[in-house]
C-alpha cells in the first residue's frame, strides 16, 4: 500500500508577511488586491482575521464590512514564491516524488523513503518541525494512502497538524464529510448533487452509478471512486509537469472599457504577455480564446483557429479584436477581458513551407522578439513595451519594470 502526503503552508502569504511584519501577528490581517485598481479581493488571511468569518476570495469591501479595522497588505508574489520553493526544498530531503498543487501545496510519495525515514507519520512529523525550524512557517499535512483522501487529510486539521487517514478510517472520518470537501467537487457540481438528495462523500461513494454519470456524465465515475478512496493517481517525479495545453492572461483595467479603442489597449497589453510566456515555453498556438465579462458580470467566451501558427503578439491581438468584433458590441461597457492561445504546439514542430513574401519580415520579428524577451527577462516584464500602452493611464497603468525580491528571512532573523 501507498504512502502519501498532502502538505498545505497554513495561511501561506499571510504568515510570510507576518515574519516580516510580527506587530500583525496577533491582529485581524489580509493580503489583499487593490480596491483603486479594481483587484480587490482577498488573497490570504491570518487566523484572528480568519476568527472574523473573512474568507479568501471575497471583496474587500465584504471582508472590511466583517472587521473593519482589518490591516490589509499588498501581495509581494516573488517573495511567497521563494519561500514556497524553500518548502519544496525541504520536501524533497525525502521523496523525489513530488506534484504541485498551487504554489503552497504539495502531494509527496513516501513509500520507497519509509524503510530511511520511518513511517508516513514520521515523515510528515519530521517535515512539520523542519518547516516551522527553517522557516518560520507552519504547514497541515495529510497522510493517506491516496492522493485525494491525503488531501482532505490536510484539510481536516489546522494550522500546524498532521492527520493520518487509514482504509478503515473511510466511513468514519470521511463519509460524513460535506460533499463539497471532496477534490474537485465545484460550486456547480456541488449544486446539483445537493439537489438531488447528495450532501455527503459517503452519499457520493454509494450513489447509483447509472444516476451520476446521467447527472455528471463521465465525470460521475471518477468522483464517485474517489469518494469511495479508490483513486490510483499517482504523484509525479519531481520536475515533472503536466504538457502545458493553454496560455492564457486576463485582467480588470481601472475603468470599464467602453470604446474599441479601450478594446484594443488592453487586448495588446494582454497579448504581449501571453505572447512572451509562448516563446519562453518553446511554444505556439494555432488558436485564440477571449474571454470577456461586461458591467453586468454577464461572461462568454468566444474562440477560433488562426490560419498559421504564431507566437507574437500583434498576430494574437488582430485576431482577438476580430474575435470581439464578430461577437460582441458595446452598448454594455466591458469590465474585464482575457486573451488565451489555444491548440498549442512544439514552436520546432514541422510546419507547412510558404513562398509568401512575408517570410523574410517574420525572420526579424522573430529576432527582434528575442531581443525584447532577453531585456524584459533580465530587467523586468515592463522594461521594453510598445509606447501605446502607456497612453491612457485612466485605463492602464503599467507602472515600473518588476523588482525582484532577493532577501530571503526565515524567523530567526
Amino acid at each position: 500500500m501507498r504512502t502519501i502526503l498532502h502538505s498545505d503552508l497554513n495561511n501561506c502569504y499571510a504568515s510570510i508577511e507576518c515574519l516580516y511584519h510580527p506587530e500583525y501577528k496577533n491582529i485581524p490581517m489580509a493580503v489583499g488586491g487593490d480596491a483603486e485598481k479594481r483587484h480587490g479581493i482577498i488573497l490570504a488571511k491570518n487566523m484572528p482575521a480568519k476568527a472574523y468569518g473573512i474568507q479568501t476570495g471575497e471583496t474587500l469591501a465584504d471582508a472590511q464590512k466583517k472587521c473593519p479595522f482589518l490591516k490589509i497588505l499588498p501581495p509581494r508574489m516573488s517573495l511567497y514564491s521563494e519561500y514556497c520553493n524553500a518548502a519544496a526544498d525541504i520536501y524533497a530531503r525525502y521523496t523525489d516524488r513530488i506534484e504541485a498543487f498551487g504554489p503552497d501545496e504539495r502531494w509527496l510519495d513516501v513509500t520507497g523513503s519509509e524503510g530511511l525515514f520511518g513511517n508516513g507519520m514520521q515523515i510528515a512529523n519530521e517535515i512539520r518541525r523542519r518547516v516551522k525550524r527553517e522557516l518560520g512557517l507552519t504547514v497541515s499535512i495529510g497522510v493517506s494512502y491516496n492522493k485525494i483522501y491525503a488531501k482532505i487529510g490536510s484539510d481536516l486539521k489546522k494550522p500546524d497538524a498532521v492527520t493520518e487517514i487509514r482504509p478503515e478510517d473511510r466511513e468514519t472520518l470521511i463519509y460524513p464529510l460535506p460533499v463539497e470537501n471532496l477534490l474537485f467537487v465545484g460550486r456547480s457540481t456541488c449544486k446539483k448533487l445537493r439537489e438531488r438528495g447528495v450532501y455527503t462523500i459517503g452519499e457520493l461513494a454509494t450513489a447509483d452509478l447509472t444516476f451520476l454519470k446521467r447527472l455528471l456524465g463521465k465525470n460521475g465515475e471518477s468522483l464517485q471512486r474517489a469518494a469511495a478512496g479508490l483513486d490510483t493517481s499517482e504523484v509525479r517525479l519531481l520536475g515533472d509537469g503536466e504538457p502545458i495545453k493553454t496560455i492564457g492572461n486576463s485582467t480588470t483595467p481601472l475603468r470599464d472599457m467602453e470604446t474599441e479603442a479601450d478594446i484594443r489597449l488592453i487586448t495588446e497589453a494582454l497579448s504581449k504577455e501571453v505572447s512572451a510566456r509562448l516563446r519562453r515555453h518553446k511554444l505556439m498556438c494555432r488558436g485564440i480564446q477571449i474571454h470577456v465579462r461586461l458591467k453586468t458580470l454577464e461572461t462568454a467566451e468566444r474562440q477560433c483557429r488562426l490560419a498559421a501558427p504564431t507566437c507574437y503578439a500583434e498576430d494574437l491581438c488582430e485576431n482577438a479584436m476580430r474575435l470581439f468584433r464578430q461577437h460582441f458590441d458595446l452598448t454594455t461597457p466591458v469590465r474585464s477581458i482575457g486573451v488565451r492561445a489555444i491548440d498549442l504546439i512544439d514552436a520546432d514542430a514541422p510546419r507547412q513551407l510558404t513562398m509568401e513574401p512575408g517570410a523574410k519580415k517574420r525572420d526579424n520579428k522573430e529576432k527582434l522578439a528575442q531581443v525584447v524577451d532577453e531585456i524584459n527577462g533580465k530587467y523586468g516584464k515592463n522594461a521594453i513595451s510598445p509606447a501605446r500602452l502607456y497612453a491612457d493611464k485612466t485605463l492602464l497603468d503599467q507602472g515600473k519594470p518588476e523588482n525582484k525580491i532577493a532577501v530571503f528571512r526565515t524567523h530567526e532573523d
